[in-house]
């Protein structure tokens, strides 16, 4: 149906919108454009028609989108994980270096690092309590 035939501004604003909402529907389903005519006598109907058109595929694409984030969510709470015990792993074998360092050794090595590098005392000491594990519990979603 061309724009010639509908005689309101109002008319061939609800075949433009129609034809957009069709299309673009169906591109998120990946099918072809329905070609769908539109009826003059009926375009209060068709308006609510597209309305819901346009709602489902917003809805469509909202679903891709919580799905995707949930996703990636997850994703990142792995690699939190994952260098979290990484982490763990590194303070362990470091604490152990220092175990079995003589004092020599590490007034040697804490002399050639810059005073800014070297953690809190308290840090040194092995009191600290787990410090990605806030990262690791709860929900994001």
């Amino acid at each position: 149906m061309s724009t010639e035939m509908l005689k309101t501004p109002m008319e061939v604003a609800v075949y433009q919108l129609h034809n957009f909402s069709i299309s673009f529907f169906s591109s998120l389903l990946g099918g072809d454009v329905v070609s769908v005519k539109l009826d003059n006598s009926a375009s209060g109907a068709s308006v609510v028609a597209i309305d819901n058109k346009i709602e489902q595929a917003m809805d469509l694409v909202k679903n891709h989108l919580m799905y995707a984030v949930r996703e990636e969510v997850e994703i990142l709470k792995e690699q939190i994980k994952e260098l979290a015990e990484k982490n763990n792993q590194l303070e362990r074998e470091n604490s152990l270096l220092k175990n079995l360092a003589s004092p020599e050794q590490l007034e040697k090595f804490q002399s050639r690092l810059p005073t800014d590098a070297l953690p809190p005392l308290d840090l040194q000491e092995g009191n600290n309590p787990e410090p990605m594990a806030q990262y690791i519990t709860g929900s994001a979603v």
